[in-house]
């Protein structure tokens, strides 16, 4: 049997709404004129509560999908949920969808309505021409619990089925900065291919000997350099073990690095505008660009400096750009930071300095009351009771 692997189409993000929509619904079109049943390992929709509009969205996508000739049936079902329909659409809610235990969640949901088989916690079989399929899923979880709720379940495959054990969880061998993170050791042995989510880029790799495979978001939603490579899923034979990649229409992302080392704010801008246009150049629609500034910033510059709301407005147009100063080294606020840890900034106190910085804005608002702006500043970092302060302050600004 072909079983396409489908992940974390992520309904409704609403950064990328129409992006959702449109990539998920060729994802699960193509999948299903691929394959003879789709399993999808998590986050259908990007939150726990979804708007009716966002709702109704995913419902018309699955309702496409399961007025398909499907030749392969669920056959058998173990679980404590009952399922409403037999068409070969396997699913489990991800970490999105996560509510508190006993609520009902939007996968839930959808299974209820018959468009879907939710297999949280529970094994289902699918079968075509005598062959049969068993999917053993595990909703995603809190980390600390994954171990616990694996031993209390003990997955185990079925006997004469070609069995998938499909999660929604990192793993430490993926994302190694956190102990809580489970390991591949700590998935259950037997399975044939062990399929997870909640990565947005395309994973290949081997749990116990197996294949291991991750297909990546069907959205984009992270902006990380390892969804540069397109969005798609994964078909995989269970009778050859062979599997593709197989890529959907999605919007280009680039991106791109630029040196601030020694260059001045317009030279900055002007260089980013030059890694913008090269982009465009070979862009066919609207791409995300991601700009990380990088480097150390000339000498008397510092990072607030760097205004490029001009040049975002510039191209709002011609595509949806993003701005990055994490990697700049910044020495001069850097001092600025530490003189302040200290106490100080140039041998004024933090209350000078503080209190010169609030005169000035004042002066900039055309501030002219009768109470001083030093005593209206000694008045909003007292220590008094909030409410009393908040009370004075207001009375000395709006007093006639």
């Amino acid at each position: 049997m072909k079983v396409a692997i489908v992940s974390d189409l992520h309904l409704g993000y609403e950064r990328f709404a129409e992006d959702s929509y449109v990539q998920a619904e060729e994802a699960l079109a193509k999948a299903a004129e691929l394959s003879d049943m789709i399993i999808i390992p998590g986050d259908v929709f990007d939150v726990r509560n979804p708007r009716l509009e966002v709702l109704a969205h995913g419902v018309n996508i699955f309702r496409n999908l399961a007025k398909r000739q499907w030749k392969a049936r669920v056959v058998s079902y173990s679980g404590a949920r009952m399922i409403h329909t037999d068409i070969p659409i396997i699913v489990i809610p991800g970490t999105h969808e996560r509510r508190a235990q006993g609520a009902g969640n939007s996968v839930e949901l959808l299974s209820l309505a018959g468009l879907l088989v939710d297999v949280s916690d529970s094994t289902a079989e699918v079968e075509k021409g005598g062959e049969r399929v068993a999917v053993f899923g595990l909703g995603g979880l809190s980390e600390e619990k994954v171990k616990e709720v694996l031993a209390q379940l003990g997955p185990k495959p079925v006997d004469g089925a070609f069995n998938i054990f499909m999660f929604h969880q990192s793993t430490h061998e993926l994302l190694p900065f956190s102990k809580d993170f489970i390991t591949f050791d700590d998935l259950p042995k037997g399975f044939d291919l062990y399929v997870d989510g909640h990565i947005h880029n395309k994973v290949i790799d081997k749990v116990h000997g197996k294949p291991f495979l991750i297909p990546g978001s069907t959205v984009l939603t992270q902006l990380k350099d390892g969804e540069q490579e397109g969005k798609g899923f994964f078909v995989f034979d269970t009778k050859t073990n062979a599997y593709e990649f197989i890529r959907i229409n999605s919007r280009e992302f680039y991106v791109e690095s630029v040196k601030v080392d020694g260059k001045r704010i317009t030279e900055i801008e002007q260089e980013v505008s030059k890694h913008i246009d090269k982009i465009l150049a070979k862009s066919k629609e609207k791409p995300i660009i991601r700009i990380i500034l990088e480097g150390e910033m000339k000498e008397g510059y510092k990072q607030a400096d760097i205004d490029l709301s001009d040049t975002l407005k510039r191209y709002k147009e011609k595509a949806i750009l993003e701005v990055s100063k994490g990697k700049i080294d910044d020495k001069e606020t850097e001092s600025e930071i530490e003189s302040l840890r200290k106490g100080s900034v140039e041998s004024v106190s933090v209350r000078d300095y503080g209190l010169s910085i609030f005169i000035e804005q004042l002066k900039k608002s055309g501030y002219g009351m009768k109470k001083s702006p030093s005593e209206l500043f000694d008045l909003l970092s007292s220590d008094q009771k909030k409410d009393k302060i908040i009370s004075e302050a207001m009375e000395t600004l709006f007093a006639q």
